[in-house]
């Protein structure tokens, strides 16, 4: 029995920690989604203004990256493209 008792404390502080985990990551999702949505509402709002959203998009992403990333990018690009013969 004294193998039982002494397991409960922490199952008990395991389950806690586990809870207040579970939780935060819930929490945290429900931000993600709402952050989205918000994302959205600026897409609709640009489309609404004229702006073409695919290009928008793609400007965002090269913007998260280094200049030498999006040039290594570029040139494979262009590299595959002529492969193609798409230049």
């Amino acid at each position: 029995m004294d193998d039982i008792t002494s397991e409960q404390p922490s199952q008990t502080v395991a389950a806690g920690q586990l809870r207040a985990i579970v939780e935060r990551i819930e929490r945290l999702e429900e931000e993600k989604k709402t952050i989205a949505d918000d994302i959205k509402e600026v897409y609709a709002e640009a489309k609404g203004t004229g702006f073409d959203t695919k290009a928008l998009r793609k400007i965002v992403s090269l913007r998260k990256k280094d200049a030498n990333e999006r040039q290594e990018e570029e040139a494979m690009l262009d590299l595959y493209k002529a492969a193609l013969g798409m230049e």
